[in-house]
């Protein structure tokens, strides 16, 4: 008979923890320890935990975000495995988060310090102040009208010159682009 593993019950409370995407089919030889009112499925192991689900990111007091697979599964229900190693604290005072760009995607996420890949580099910010960032790149990302007041030869250098300095500095968006002028 299968030993059931239990992690304390504050293992999850207030945590940040990015998972990596896996078939379904990696679960066969596990069972379900914990189901949730809002039909996630979870199952613990000694190295971590898998967490079936058709919702990620913010969770209760935790933030949970799942790194799809490539390439991504069509089913809105996926599952996740992270080991316990990554879960890292979170709370909303402490400046616990960096940005991380993926230019080659597009994309702007947020990482915890505590992640072995930081290099000390990016400003580390507070929740709030992180997602204040996200939502100013995702716009300089997807939004044109903001740059027809500057010159410049290629809009995606531009772009790029104004997200690291996000990125890297403590310095506003208008502080930035008042520069750039």
């Amino acid at each position: 008979m299968q030993k059931i593993f239990r992690p304390s019950p504050k293992s999850f409370k207030n945590t940040f923890c990015v998972f990596q995407e896996l078939p379904l089919s990696s679960l066969e030889a596990l069972t379900v320890q914990y189901a949730s009112k809002s039909g996630s499925s979870y199952y613990y192991t000694k190295k971590g935990m898998y967490r079936v689900s058709n919702h990620w990111g913010r969770l209760a007091n935790s933030k949970w975000r799942l790194e799809a697979m490539d390439p991504e599964s069509d089913s809105k229900t996926k599952l996740g495995f992270a080991p316990w190693t990554h879960f890292y604290p979170d709370n909303a005072v402490e400046q616990l988060y960096y940005l991380e760009m993926n230019y080659a995607m597009n994309t702007v996420n947020y990482q915890h310090k505590n992640n072995p890949n930081y290099t000390g580099k990016a400003i580390l910010r507070t929740s709030f102040e992180t997602t204040k960032k996200i939502k100013q790149i995702r716009n300089l990302l997807n939004l044109t009208s903001w740059a027809k007041y500057y010159e410049y030869d290629d809009l995606d250098v531009l772009r790029k010159k104004i997200i690291e300095e996000l990125i890297f500095t403590n310095k506003t968006l208008e502080e930035i682009k008042r520069a750039l002028i």
